[in-house]
C-alpha cells in the first residue's frame, strides 16, 4: 500500500477517534459537528493544495513545485524528483547542443541539417559564406529556393548520395564546392560543402601540363620521325644539300625538345626545393656582363642590346638561379622584338631595394594577358612563339627564382610601345659590391 493510502486512512482514523472521544463528552450532536467541521477544513485545505499545484502546472518550468504537508507531501516531494530530473535532463541537452554547435563552428567546411523535405534547420556561417545563406532569417526555408542550381535540385531529389555533388557557383565569385549529403535520424539529412576551388585548379593545371608537354613534344618528334623515315628509305633518292637541309631541321627540333626538358628539369627543381640553396654574395654586375654577352649572340647583331650598371651593388642570392632568371628574361626580349629594335639590361638601387629591369622596342602585350604571363606554357601569340623557338617555360622559371629570393616580377607593357620586366629585390638581400671580394667568383656562375 502507498505511503498515500496509509497517510489518508490515517487522517480518516484519527477523525473517527476524536468523534468518539467527544460523543460522551460534549453529547452525540456536537460530536457530529466537531467531525463536520473537521472535514471542512481538510476540504479546504485539499482545495488549497489544489489550487497551488493547478498555478504550479501552468508554468512548471519556471515557477518552484508548491510545499504541502500530509497526504500531499509524497506526491509533491515526487514531483519535486521529477522536474529536478526533468531540468537535470534538459540542461544536459542544452551542452550537448551547444557542444555540437560549437563543433559545427569549429568545421572548415559548410554544415546544413536538413529535414525531410530537405528544409534547413540550421547551419554554421561556413556554409552561410559558401552557400549564400542566413543563419537566422533562412531557417526552415528549403535550401533549394535559396540555393538555385538545377544539379543540386536533381541531387536532392534522387535520393542516392554515395557519390559527393561538384558545383560551381557564379554568384560567390566562381568558387567550386564539393557537397557530400549524409541521411541520418528520422529522414534527416546533414550537408557537408566543401571549397574545392583551389584543388580543382591545380588537377586543371596538372591535365593543362601534361597537354602541353605532351603537345610541345609531339611536334618536333613528328618532324624528327618523318625526316629519319625519309633519309632511311631506300627508295627515295636525295641530293647532298637537300639532304644537310633535312639534318639541320632534325638539329633544331631536336635542340627544341632538349630546350624543353632542360627547363622543366629546371622548373622541377625549382617547385621541389624547399629553400634557397648555395646562398653566396653575387656581384650582379659581372654577372649581367655574361647575361648581355648571351643575348648579343643570340641576337646575331639583329638588335641593340645595352647593359646600364646604375649602381653596382651585389645581392645575397644563389648565382645560378639569378642567372638563368636574368638570362630568361634577356632572351624573352630578344625573341619577341623585330630586327633592329633596341634591349636595355639595367641594374641599380631603388630606395633600399635593388632592381633588375629589361626593357625592349617589341611590340608589347595586351594588358589582358600580363595577369598570365608567368603561367607554364601560356603563350600570347602561339604562332609568333613556334618561330622564336621559346619553350613557354621561361617565365615561370623566372617567378619561381624570384619567389625563392623573396622579390617581385612587375611588367609594364602596353601594344606597340614594348614592355618592360622588372625583378625587384628586398632590402635584407642588398649589399655593398665589396663585400663580393671574399667571393670573387660569385658573379660568373654558370
Amino acid at each position: 500500500m502507498s505511503s498515500v493510502w496509509i497517510r489518508s486512512l490515517w487522517v480518516v482514523a484519527g477523525i473517527g477517534i476524536a468523534g468518539l472521544i467527544a460523543w460522551p463528552i460534549a453529547g452525540p450532536v456536537w460530536a457530529l459537528i466537531l467531525v463536520c467541521f473537521t472535514l471542512v477544513l481538510l476540504l479546504a485545505r485539499h482545495v488549497l493544495n489544489l489550487d497551488a499545484l493547478a498555478g504550479w502546472l501552468r508554468d512548471p518550468l519556471t515557477k518552484p513545485v508548491p510545499q504541502a504537508g500530509g497526504v500531499w507531501e509524497p506526491v509533491l516531494a515526487g514531483l519535486y524528483g521529477f522536474v529536478r530530473t526533468r531540468l537535470r535532463w534538459e540542461r544536459q541537452l542544452e551542452d550537448d547542443l551547444a557542444r555540437f554547435r560549437n563543433a559545427g563552428l569549429a568545421l572548415p567546411d559548410g554544415v546544413v541539417l536538413l529535414d525531410a523535405n530537405s528544409h534547413i534547420e540550421w547551419c554554421n556561417p561556413i556554409a552561410s559564406e559558401y552557400l549564400g545563406l542566413d543563419e537566422s532569417r533562412d531557417l526552415g526555408q528549403p535550401l533549394v529556393n535559396l540555393v538555385r542550381h538545377p544539379d543540386l535540385a536533381a541531387y536532392l531529389a534522387q535520393g542516392e548520395y554515395a557519390e559527393p555533388l561538384t558545383l560551381r557557383l557564379a554568384r560567390t565569385g566562381g568558387r567550386v564546392l564539393s557537397l557530400a549529403i549524409i541521411s541520418y535520424g528520422e529522414e534527416q539529412k546533414l550537408l557537408l560543402a566543401s571549397d574545392i576551388t583551389l584543388a580543382e585548379k591545380v588537377e586543371t593545371m596538372r591535365r593543362d601540363f601534361v597537354a602541353n608537354v605532351s603537345h610541345e613534344l609531339k611536334s618536333p618528334l613528328t618532324v624528327v620521325a618523318g625526316f629519319l623515315e625519309t633519309l632511311t628509305d631506300g627508295d627515295v633518292k636525295l641530293d647532298e644539300e637537300r639532304r644537310l637541309g633535312y639534318l639541320q631541321m632534325m638539329r633544331e627540333h631536336t635542340r627544341r625538345m632538349q630546350r624543353l626538358v632542360e627547363d622543366l628539369l629546371t622548373l622541377s627543381a625549382l617547385e621541389g626545393s624547399q629553400g634557397l640553396n648555395d646562398e653566396t654574395l653575387v656581384d650582379v654586375s659581372a654577372l649581367l656582363a655574361g647575361v648581355r654577352d648571351e643575348a648579343l649572340a643570340l641576337s646575331a647583331g639583329r638588335h641593340r642590346v645595352e647593359l646600364d650598371i646604375q649602381d653596382p651593388v651585389a645581392l645575397l642570392a644563389n648565382a645560378q638561379e639569378l642567372r638563368s632568371a636574368f638570362g630568361n628574361l634577356a632572351a624573352n626580349a630578344v625573341h619577341y622584338t623585330p630586327a633592329g629594335g633596341e634591349i636595355r639590361l639595367a641594374w641599380g638601387r631603388r630606395g633600399a631595394q635593388a632592381v633588375f629591369s629589361v626593357r625592349d622596342t617589341g611590340p608589347g602585350i595586351e594588358p589582358r594577358h600580363v595577369p598570365r604571363l608567368t603561367e607554364r606554357f601560356y603563350r600570347v601569340d602561339h604562332s609568333r612563339s613556334r618561330e622564336t623557338g621559346g619553350t613557354g617555360l621561361g617565365l615561370a622559371i623566372v617567378k619561381h627564382v624570384l619567389t625563392r629570393h623573396q622579390a617581385e616580377l612587375e611588367i609594364d607593357s602596353e601594344p606597340g610601345r614594348g614592355s618592360c620586366f622588372s625583378a625587384t629585390f628586398p632590402a635584407r638581400r642588398v649589399k655593398s659590391v665589396a663585400d663580393t671580394t671574399t667571393v670573387p667568383q660569385a658573379g660568373n656562375t654558370t
